[in-house]
């Protein structure tokens, strides 16, 4: 069975504030670590009312320091909205903190909209057609410094922090390849171009000082409970924050409801054709089994890192560790 990872949006509950949010990560995180996940990761959003980590550094501080084993990184930070320097010396710093547990993924969405990407960087100079470069810029921070050079990311000259690039699309995957770094596809929320992506990173890999050979982490709704009837209504806060999000009014993270093809006909929306959900994994305990089994015989992930919009925080946990369970249950069958 391949590692399993978590990613996490740090969720603002309905009738809830961020900074119980923030409790509630680190709690997850720390149950992550115990069931043994090999990573946390928190994603970088901004002008979002349902998704508290947009200081994403900030989050993975604190994340780090109420755990000890797991890595824990940024899946990812948005580069076009920082300057690489930034972004390598707030690295630079956590990595110095937690030595050999730090991960930095980065993507080249906004992780907004577009009047909020222009409050971020007051111009537009830092667009996304840099990002390439912006990945390399950041890339050199992190080695050793050289003799008369004149910036240097201190702290970040010269520790280590693996860095990946993440995306939905192939230019994610064209340039990963073409850079030799590890490459995680955002397939919870845009699974359309996901086989492409994958067959497209793995054919132009080219190895480097970073990677010898192809590594691709697929990310995966997974969404478990003691039944499939339970599971399923778990489920439809994120289908109700997917709708809310698709007609243009962001919220945070709805309770469930037991009728969700009632909230489907109010948007006029076929279920069948939310695309964006459509690789996620829902139900009870032999139903994630089935689920998780079959996503990793059919796409083989080298990894794959699963998220859960759960309203209820102890149902999140339980989720979990229903999860980890099946993880367990296929390794000792392989």
């Amino acid at each position: 069975m391949v590692p399993l990872s978590v990613l996490d949006l740090s969720p603002i509950l309905e009738g809830s504030d961020a900074a119980q949010s923030f409790r509630n990560t680190l709690d997850l995180a720390q149950a992550a670590e115990r069931l043994g996940f090999q990573r946390f990761w928190l994603a970088e959003h901004h002008n979002m009312p349902g998704v508290a980590s947009a200081a994403t550094a900030v989050v993975i501080g604190h994340v780090a320091g109420g755990t000890s084993t797991i890595r824990v990184g940024a899946g990812g930070i948005m580069l076009p909205n920082h300057a690489p320097l930034v972004i390598a010396e707030q690295f630079g710093t956590l990595a110095a903190l937690y030595p050999g547990r730090i991960d930095l993924g980065v993507g080249r969405a906004p992780g907004t909209d577009q009047v909020t990407a222009r409050a971020l960087r007051r111009t537009l100079a830092g667009d996304v057609d840099r990002f390439p470069q912006d990945v390399v810029e950041l890339m050199t921070y992190f080695r050793e410094a050289q003799p008369n050079q004149l910036v240097r990311a201190v702290p970040g000259a010269g520790l280590d922090v693996p860095v990946w690039i993440l995306g939905s699309s192939l230019f994610g995957a064209q340039l990963a390849a073409a850079l030799g770094l590890p490459y995680a596809f955002a397939s919870h929320f845009a699974p359309q171009q996901m086989e492409e992506a994958v067959a497209v990173y793995r054919q132009r890999f080219e190895p480097s000082e970073h990677l010898a050979k192809p590594h691709i982490m697929l990310a995966l709704n997974v969404v478990a409970a003691e039944t499939d009837d339970q599971a399923q209504r778990l489920f439809t806060s994120l289908q109700q924050a997917f709708l809310n999000l698709r007609f243009g009014k962001p919220s945070p993270l709805p309770p469930p409801v037991d009728d969700m093809a009632e909230r489907f006909a109010q948007f006029g929306v076929d279920p069948s054709r939310m695309e964006a959900l459509a690789k996620a994994v829902v139900g009870g305990p032999d139903t994630v089994r089935r689920g998780l089994d079959e996503f990793v015989r059919r796409y083989q992930p080298d990894e794959v890192m699963v998220t859960a919009q759960i309203y209820d925080h102890a149902a999140r946990i339980r989720s979990f560790e229903i999860l980890a369970d099946a993880r367990d249950q296929l390794a000792k069958a392989a």
